[in-house]
């Protein structure tokens, strides 16, 4: 096995979360470090995490300062696995399907989990159910759009090209390991409409009807997937920057204001960098 070396365990610095690049992926990474000789897989971290984002919705319900303090360390070891996961699938080259679906689809179940929490912790009033209710639909949307264009960054970079924009059901997907297929369609139950969502946003910023059939040596998808002002806006709605929110107001114990903030605040940003493309970067790109 080849010496552990940080750089080859993590994505890009580009497109990833600011979040991630100077803070989660670091303290991952001495996690990785330590278990990069082990026996301990991808898999194993990645139901860590799982279980981690579900105690701290558990914490939320003591409806306690100290349960909520106790909800947000949990929170951030829950994001830190979750980081840790890929980047010792990359370190140990991995990669599996498997693996990437259960992923995502742990994370939209801990999600709802912990909006699940604060309706407990808040004395589910008609008012913060609907919050929360937002407050989840739209993280899942704003992680979604970040996804989306990290993903097709990646490709563009020959990284990571086990993790698709489009993740229809192929003739390989059929032959390939039967629990992997599982885990696909239920993530294409959850998560298909969001991506064809991104999609389509996608094409109605650059104002093409159809993104898949260019070239990878189209100049301007290269110009339009690759704009860095663009991708470090989408990082701001990346998973790691919503649940540090999350735990920054556990931390005040405010967690009405994390409900305003998200439904408020972060989704004006999202509109705010869907706006940036389809009228600032599409004109310079097309110059």
């Amino acid at each position: 096995m080849k010496p552990y070396r940080y750089e080859a365990s993590i994505k890009s610095r580009r497109s990833d979360e600011i979040i991630n690049t100077y803070l989660i992926r670091p303290i991952a990474g001495k996690i990785v470090r330590l278990l990069y000789t082990t026996s301990v897989t991808p898999n194993h971290l990645t139901i860590a995490a799982i279980v981690a984002g579900l105690l701290a919705a558990g914490c939320y319900g003591f409806r306690t300062y100290t349960g909520t303090i106790l909800a947000a360390i949990l929170i951030e070891a829950k994001d830190i696995l979750d980081s840790a996961d890929g980047q010792l699938a990359r370190a140990k080259q991995m990669y599996s399907r498997r693996g990437r679906f259960l992923d995502s689809l742990g994370d939209v179940v801990v999600n709802a989990t912990l909006f699940s929490g604060l309706i407990i912790n808040l004395h589910g009033g008609f008012t913060v159910i609907v919050l929360a209710i937002t407050g989840f639909m739209g993280m899942t949307l704003r992680v979604s759009y970040h996804v989306f264009y990290h993903v097709k960054y990646l490709h563009l970079e020959e990284q990571y090209i086990i993790n698709r924009t489009d993740e229809k059901i192929s003739e390989a997907d059929r032959r390939a390991d039967p629990i992997a297929l599982f885990l696909q369609k239920m993530y294409l139950v959850i998560y298909g409409w969001q991506d064809r969502l991104m999609a389509g946003i996608d094409r109605w910023c650059l104002g093409r009807k159809n993104l898949t059939t260019f070239s990878p040596h189209d100049e301007v998808m290269i110009r339009w997937y690759r704009n860095t002002v663009a991708l470090r806006l989408s990082g701001f709605l990346g998973l790691g920057t919503e649940l540090a929110l999350l735990a920054c107001c556990s931390i005040l114990g405010n967690l009405s204001l994390y409900l305003l903030l998200n439904t408020i605040v972060m989704n004006i940003f999202f509109i705010f960098t869907i706006l940036y493309r389809k009228f600032i970067l599409s004109r310079r790109i097309s110059v």
